[in-house]
């Protein structure tokens, strides 16, 4: 028998400002579920997710939790009024037994738990909103685009977090990587419904191209039918009129059943120029140093970038790539060492907080104010590359509509507001694309474009990105900033960086590994026991017992919370999952001590 659907939506319809974004939509989340949600940038997903959540209300239909299952939501945008601190926001509502998820989730995804709400920027806030989600451990968890603010160690933390956990996930991201390696099922918004397919996002692609394939086909056979009654009602209904009134009728149906039909929502038609060429040389960095305060953001870096070269700057939040490439970009002088630009350079940037956008400005306004953009005497219009162009026409290219032209930019979703960066970038010609975080809220098929546009780019690109995926398909130079001023220049983008870079860690190892033996040889005596393992055995004795050390304080802890004599009766479903729990951990020190046993023997043999 199949286990009841922890959340269930029956015929839900939603009407914003009178346009509907979704009608008579059903759905089911099982136990167990792991499902991407995808869809175009406005087709309306984070707004399901939050109908999902029971934040927003359908106008019809039945959203249904089983009693006794929780719900969790991360919103993009989480409000943390009342809360002194990071840490004070992300364990509210948990028990004391339950505080060291949070130092756990916190650790891994990079977040201070003392920072004061006051001072917090957008990403820690978003950090610790998703650490709080993970510790409350509810039956279902809702993910609006998790990985946001997120560097790649924290995506990957995240990402083996998820693989483990036996919550079900409903997630929405942009991160084609984590969806492939995380989801096994896909809900599709299109038009309005919602299409449910029982294989992960790798199968999503293939099945969207088949199903607009058969819609193509379905539309062809129907025109051609209409076409054809159509021809038949002009030329034979007066002779026939009583008899054939049913086939008048079918007509009518076929061709109202035609007009009902929504158009998809085509691809942006973006188009990246180029201006004049530069130099061959574009950027030379000769010995480059750089720190703020005590803290070094590169040291004696050397880099050439030449015309055609994508670069790409990868490493932890806060290491200093965007700092790095305005040292490139000869906006902050280096503490030493020489930065040398090329000759005829256009540089085009896009920033990753999206801080050339008013709020409060309409896109109307957003692209006829910009002075590249700005047409003399024309308040519709803005140039193109060297082109005036209506404003609204400019706008529709990058899928937006008559109505959103007075819209305020504040209205508009995190992958619009990057759209609408984009048509600013690409209205002017250059030859030097400075890309810091591009790929965060773009939908699938406009992540697409935009690779295949800067493929196509004949001037030189500079990127930040966390997509590795993205990363892949672009970067034909990385830039590894590693902390402490280190930034090593590898060939390829990330999976490239990943595999030379332990390629290089392998000689070095072995090389460690065979001095050991050496100088064990020569003075046994005098090395300490531990010498008798490997790099990574003798690391793992090491950190052995501070693991054991935290995982029997949360055993102590979990013991102390099952020991509430009302516990079971009042909160059941807490009572199995703190005793889970204690069994894992019971289990986990159980292993670590073995472990620890079976190393402490083979350093003493």
């Amino acid at each position: 028998m199949m286990a009841a659907p922890l959340l269930q939506l029956s015929d839900i319809s939603l009407t914003f400002g009178g346009e509907p974004v979704f009608d008579a939509l059903s759905l089911n989340v099982q136990p167990g579920d792991r499902v991407a949600l995808v869809g175009r940038n406005g087709s309306g997903k984070s707004t399901l997710m939050k109908v999902m959540a029971g934040l927003v209300e359908a106008d019809r239909g039945e959203r249904v939790v089983p009693t006794g299952v929780t719900v969790g939501y991360m919103e993009q945008d989480p409000d943390l009024s009342g809360f002194e601190t990071l840490g004070e926001y992300a364990s509210s509502g948990l028990t004391e037994a339950e505080m060291y998820r949070v130092e756990r989730a916190s650790e891994g995804l990079k977040f201070d738990p003392a920072r004061p709400v006051a001072t917090a920027s957008g990403g820690e806030r978003r950090r610790a909103a998703l650490a709080k989600l993970m510790a409350e451990e509810p039956e279902l968890m809702l993910l609006d685009e998790p990985t946001n603010h997120l560097d790649i160690e924290a995506i990957q933390w995240l990402e083996d977090e998820l693989k483990g956990t036996r919550t079900a996930f409903v997630l929405i991201s942009h991160d084609r990587r984590f969806l492939e390696e995380l989801t096994r099922a896909t809900l599709w918004i299109d038009r309005g419904a919602v299409r449910r397919q029982e294989t992960g996002f790798k199968g999503f692609e293939a099945w969207r191209d088949k199903t607009w394939e058969d819609e193509d086909m379905a539309r062809h056979k129907l025109d051609r039918k209409i076409k054809s009654e159509g021809r038949w009602a002009v030329e034979g209904i007066s002779a026939r009129r009583k008899r054939n009134q049913g086939r008048v009728r079918r007509l009518q149906d076929m061709r109202a059943e035609r007009g009902a039909q929504i158009r998809r929502q085509g691809t942006a038609a973006m188009e990246l120029a180029s201006g004049p060429k530069s130099g061959k040389k574009v950027i030379e960095a000769a010995g480059v140093s750089h720190a703020f305060g005590d803290k070094p953001i590169v040291k004696g870096l050397d880099l050439l970038v030449q015309r055609g070269d994508r670069v790409a700057f990868v490493g932890p939040n806060g290491v200093g790539k965007t700092t790095l490439i305005r040292i490139l970009m000869g906006e902050i002088a280096p503490d030493a060492g020489v930065v040398k630009l090329g000759t005829n350079l256009l540089p085009a940037i896009f920033d990753q907080t999206r801080a050339q956008l008013d709020p409060e400005m309409s896109l109307w306004d957003a692209l006829t104010t910009d002075k590249d953009m700005r047409v003399s005497g024309h308040s519709d219009q803005v140039m193109v590359r060297g082109q005036p162009k209506h404003v609204v026409g400019y706008l529709k290219e990058f899928l937006f509509d008559e109505r959103q032209a007075r819209a305020p930019v504040k209205a508009l979703s995190g992958g619009e507001k990057a759209r609408l960066l984009l048509a600013r970038i690409m209205a002017r010609e250059s030859n030097l694309l400075v890309l810091d975080e591009p790929t965060n809220d773009l939908d699938v098929e406009t992540l697409d474009l935009l690779q295949e546009l800067l493929d196509d780019y004949d001037g030189t690109v500079l990127l930040i990105s966390h997509d590795r995926d993205f990363l892949d398909r672009v970067a034909t130079t990385t830039v590894a900033m590693e902390g402490g001023g280190r930034a090593v220049v590898y060939a390829g983008g990330w999976s490239d960086y990943q595999s030379q870079k332990a390629e290089a860690a392998a000689p070095a190892k072995a090389k460690a590994a065979v001095a050991k033996k050496a100088e064990a040889a020569v003075a046994p005596a005098a090395k300490p026991a531990a010498e008798g393992l490997s790099f990574t055995e003798k690391h793992r004795l090491e950190a052995l017992p501070g693991e054991i050390d935290r995982l029997n304080a949360e055993i102590a802890k979990l013991e102390e919370f099952l020991a509430a004599p009302d516990l079971f009766t009042k909160e059941p479903l807490k009572f199995k999952k703190a005793t889970e729990a204690l069994v894992e951990r019971q289990n986990a020190v159980a292993a670590a001590e073995e472990e620890w046993l079976e190393l402490a023997e083979k350093a003493e043999g």
